[in-house]
């Protein structure tokens, strides 16, 4: 592998990518190449391997409508993005809850025998460590902060092979919520709606140049 061509290809996928307020409508991503994205977000990283989500692709033209009138942040984007993708955390990430079983002795495998320490182990580390089971909303907003871990790669996944994205959390949260259940593609009781993000082909190039703080701000080397 050419580690430096490797580095400047990511770094200048970094510098293209930019939140894409108005998309290019006639111009839709071919099946393949947004499987792939998909795929970079169901093989993200969670937190003890829960793996809190959901991705839910909506294509409706009837829901993205409702959407947008309740969604403030989403104008432009909604309207002429060729895919939207909400990401819901699961309310259901308990260490002692069906779920977590099923991760760790269906998808990966463990016996009988061997789970039986894993709740033992994930109590300790949510009720006392990090506290997430002080009320249901520290549990959510934990299960949440996991689906930002997707969203991230996928945005990154796309802007690697030229596909522009958009994350979004200007809406109200209720009112899509509502939206979502009105159109039965929600089960409230086991997820919860957490950021959206739409993918597309930009209508014109940025303005202005990515503009961040420089490196000896953001990052403090402690020896």
């Amino acid at each position: 592998m050419n580690t430096a061509l490797k580095k400047k290809e990511i770094l200048d996928a970094f510098a293209f990518r930019h939140a894409t307020k108005e998309f290019d409508p006639n111009r839709k991503i071919p099946d393949e190449d947004f499987q792939f994205i998909l795929e970079t977000g169901r093989l993200s990283p969670s937190s003890v391997g829960f793996e809190a989500w959901k991705f839910l692709v909506v294509q409706n033209e009837e829901i993205r409508t409702k959407i947008r009138e309740v969604a403030f942040g989403g104008k432009g984007q909604l309207p002429t993005a060729s895919h939207l993708v909400i990401l819901l955390a699961r309310k259901d990430v308990r260490y002692d809850s069906k779920y977590v079983e099923y991760i760790y002795k269906k998808v990966k495998g463990l016996s009988d025998e061997a789970f039986k320490t894993i709740p033992v182990v994930y109590k300790e580390f949510q009720e006392n460590d990090l506290h997430i089971l002080d009320n249901e909303r520290t549990l959510i907003d934990w299960a949440s902060k996991q689906t930002y871990i997707p969203l991230a790669n996928m945005m990154t996944a796309a802007a690697q092979i030229g596909i522009d994205s958009c994350p979004m959390e200007g809406f109200n949260k209720e009112k899509v919520t509502k939206v979502l259940k009105d159109a039965g593609v929600l089960d409230d009781e086991v997820y919860d709606l957490s950021v959206m993000v739409t993918f597309g082909y930009r209508a014109a190039d940025p303005k202005h140049p990515q503009a961040r703080r420089p490196i000896d701000e953001v990052v403090e080397w402690v020896h």
